[in-house]
């Protein structure tokens, strides 16, 4: 949940709050995760029908309208008949019919202004995003490479077939994995150990359940493997033609239409989430190593944290872990440790909340001895 959403409503409901009416792991314990699945979607879906608005669906309708246009001649029968194999192109866009050149102008426009709309409404994503749409021209140029050379394909595979698809794909998935996924992922870790820090461990443990991308990460997944198969596709639509009597759907680009408007979907949906999870917090979300070189910010958290006095910067007993979890040892001396305000496990007493300098005897919350820098 943003802090941004917090300030805007605070009856925002949380993903640690949402209810199941059927769980899986009653029936097999191993079953859990379907759960944890189950309880992100009806948690996203509920988001996106109460945050979405009028700017997002437009998003949405723009990209449908981008893909119908470069996709369908509106029975003009340029793409339909194949057009002049002897021109290929900017020869061949000069020989087009006057209404299908008008569609793929439009189409064209329609895509920019797809791209600038998904820019404005989410900028702390911007730099992910270009990082994605690269990663998806990357593709189709790939498989309409391949088809170029290997009208066929796939029924005549060999090595030299699959390298130029191997190759992008190489590209692809560097680019959504180590760089997209990791920057986001990277930037929620730090974004909950920073904002989150609480000296209950009950409370930090909450905020991880909330902040999740379990969902998130497995939609990227999804639509990497959509945008395959519409390249794919639509290459294969292309490289047939004239469309005989006899075509089948793969011949046709309604496998294309359907995969790529999933995906258009899917990805106003990856661009978003982490906009709504923390946008009140960021202007970019960046990997660690992205982050330590633009001099931005320290990087997260690898190791253990000594607490500092407030009062007069002398260090104490408090230690905060990489996950941000805070623990003191017993002030009886049992040599027990534990998080503040819980019981020790060795003497039972209740771990205190506040804490005495031994320097200058000031006493003051364990949390405040842990310095709060902006994680963005």
């Amino acid at each position: 949940m943003t802090d941004e959403s917090e300030i805007r409503n605070q009856d925002t409901i949380r993903l640690s709050e949402i209810g199941l009416k059927y769980r899986f792991s009653d029936t097999n314990p191993r079953l859990e995760i379907l759960d944890k699945f189950m309880q992100e979607f009806k948690f996203h879906s509920k988001m996106i029908l109460n945050r979405w608005g009028v700017f997002e669906f437009s998003i949405f309708g723009v990209g449908i309208l981008a893909i119908i246009l470069g996709s369908w001649d509106l029975g003009i029968g340029e793409l339909k008949g194949g057009g002049d194999y002897n021109r290929w192109g900017t020869e061949g866009m000069l020989f087009l019919n006057d209404l299908s050149l008008m569609l793929t102008l439009l189409s064209i426009i329609a895509w920019i202004v797809f791209i600038f709309q998904l820019f404005i409404r989410f900028p702390i994503m911007r730099e992910n995003l270009v990082y994605m749409i690269i990663g998806m021209i990357a593709i189709q140029i790939g498989y309409i490479y391949t088809f170029a050379q290997n009208p066929n394909f796939p029924e005549e595979v060999s090595i030299g077939v699959l390298a130029p698809i191997i190759l992008v794909n190489l590209i692809f998935t560097f680019l959504i994995n180590f760089v997209v996924h990791k920057a986001v992922t990277e930037t929620r870790d730090v974004h909950v150990i920073e904002r989150h820090s609480h000296p209950d461990p009950r409370v930090v443990e909450t905020a991880w359940k909330d902040h999740s991308l379990k969902l998130w990460s497995f939609g990227l997944g999804v639509w990497m493997v959509l945008v395959n198969i519409f390249s794919w596709s639509s290459s294969k639509s292309v490289a047939l033609r004239p469309i005989s009597s006899e075509a089948t759907v793969f011949d046709f680009p309604w496998l294309y239409l359907i995969c790529s408007i999933i995906s258009i979907f899917l990805l106003i949906h990856i661009v978003w989430y982490p906009q709504f999870m923390l946008g009140g917090a960021e202007e970019r979300i960046q990997t660690e190593r992205a982050r330590e070189v633009s001099g931005q910010f320290n990087s997260v958290i690898s190791k253990n944290i000594q607490g500092v006095c407030p009062i007069c910067k002398e260090e104490t007993a408090a230690i905060q872990d990489t996950r941000g979890k805070i623990t003191i040892p017993c002030e009886y001396n049992c040599g027990g440790v534990g998080a503040p305000g819980t019981v020790c496990e060795i003497c039972e007493l209740t771990l205190p909340t506040r804490i005495n300098c031994a320097n200058c005897n000031s006493n003051t919350t364990i949390s405040s001895h842990f310095s709060r820098q902006d994680a963005w």
